[in-house]
């Protein structure tokens, strides 16, 4: 590897909308509420990985700021769907008009990708310029042109390492055109969700990593989301895999495991997001937190 334009730091995820709060109503997580949620973290954690450039972003850097945290920032572009994903599930198709507005959106996000990378220069280590935009069935499907023109984009504009975030799959075929525009290669892996058990759980991680890694040998490849739900309404995961002693396996191996490759991990997630998915309280999409939505510790992080 030529080199490696971050160093390993103990990473996690963070997204702090609690209940009655979300991206969609606007409503967003206060000043005192993030200084909370961040005063858990501390002592933990020392990276973490926010998902758009946005006022509940803006928060965050800026309560790391004025309390002198010891935090570093992963900060990402929320980019939305460019063209329609006949393959997504649960809807992936929209007006032209709707598209155009995406488009729009897409070039306001990145705008203040850039306005908050360079306004927080000392705090922001790394930005990305997506989550999830590229895998076959995502509802926000962008296309690999666009990703390349959004890579450079940002490129030109900050100083800080520039990544995408995406699943392991994509990175070996779909987006091979895109690698030369970034510093930093950034995968998820889940796989619970691709119905393996926990004892298969590490080992498959790891094969997802090293696939990409050796696709790619002179670029830094990094984990930007890895974790386990502790519950599950059986759409998508089996019952059976999923429970609180499950995700403290996991989440203890991952970490030895990042520690000992320094494979900088992002784990998912810091925080259960209830408003994520389905009405259902099961929905597995709402229970990835070392923490519950109430910010009580789930087993993995009590002592």
């Amino acid at each position: 590897m030529s080199q490696r334009p971050l160093p390993y730091r103990k990473a996690i995820c963070y997204s702090g909308y609690r209940d009655g709060q979300s991206p969609e109503s606007g409503k967003i997580p206060s000043s005192t509420e993030v200084e909370q949620d961040l005063a858990l973290l501390e002592g933990e954690w020392q990276s973490l990985r926010l998902y758009a450039s946005d006022a509940h972003s803006k928060t965050v850097l800026d309560v790391i700021r004025d309390k002198a945290l010891p935090f570093d920032v992963m900060l990402g572009a929320y980019i939305t769907a460019e063209v329609d994903n006949p393959n997504c599930p649960w809807g992936g198709e929209y007006s032209p008009e709707q598209l155009l507005a995406n488009r729009e959106h897409n070039r306001d996000e990145l705008r203040n990708l850039i306005e908050l990378a360079n306004h927080y220069s000392s705090i922001v280590s790394s930005v990305s310029i997506g989550n999830e935009a590229a895998v076959s069935w995502t509802d926000h499907l962008v296309p690999t042109a666009s990703l390349i023109r959004y890579a450079r984009l940002i490129k030109e504009s900050v100083s800080q390492p520039v990544t995408f975030c995406e699943n392991y799959v994509p990175w070996l075929d779909k987006l091979a055109p895109l690698v030369d525009e970034l510093d930093v290669i950034a995968i998820h892996t889940y796989p619970v969700w691709e119905y393996k058990s926990i004892a298969e759980g590490l080992a498959y991680t790891i094969a997802n990593y090293q696939s990409v890694a050796q696709a790619y040998p002179d670029k830094q490849v990094i984990i930007t989301e890895a974790g386990w739900a502790t519950a599950t309404n059986g759409l998508g995961i089996e019952p059976q895999h999923v429970n609180q002693e499950f995700q403290r396996r996991y989440y203890k191996e991952l970490m030895e495991w990042a520690e000992r490759e320094q494979v900088l991990v992002y784990f998912f997630e810091a925080f259960d997001e209830n408003w994520k998915g389905s009405d259902d309280p099961l929905e597995p999409e709402k229970h990835w937190g070392l923490y519950r939505a109430d910010r009580t510790p789930k087993l993995a992080l009590q002592a």
